[in-house]
């Protein structure tokens, strides 16, 4: 007969892994409108194009900015994916004082993430 399996007394590591990347600033300030001027005149001039833009680039359906609350998760979310210092208050503010600004930053920085 066959002796019983011993229980696990420690937990597996994980050896030669790396700390996740630490969080950095947005590439363009909220208000910095020059960096990328097509851009810029989309969200002045034509934001709900420029709206669905971003959420299609972010990998939702282009009538999801439509939904309220939306933007200001897929903001959200973008921060934390390309771990940029933040918080929800912070995304909630830049929305509702500029939200053409905040899409812009957004658009900015999808079109280079890196």
């Amino acid at each position: 007969m066959a002796s019983p399996p011993c229980p696990v007394t420690t937990q597996p590591s994980a050896i030669g892994r790396c700390c996740p990347c630490p969080y950095r600033d947005w590439k363009t300030d909220l208000l910095d409108c020059c960096a990328d001027k097509p851009i810029c005149l989309c969200g002045i001039f034509l934001p709900c194009l420029l709206a669905c833009k971003v959420g299609v680039e972010y990998g939702e359906c282009f009538c999801v900015p439509f939904i309220p609350g939306a933007l200001v998760a897929m903001r959200t979310g973008l921060r934390e994916q390309l771990r940029i210092k933040g918080c929800v208050f912070c995304d909630l503010v830049a929305f509702c004082c500029c939200c053409p600004c905040a899409l812009c930053q957004m658009a900015r920085e999808l079109e280079s993430p890196c």
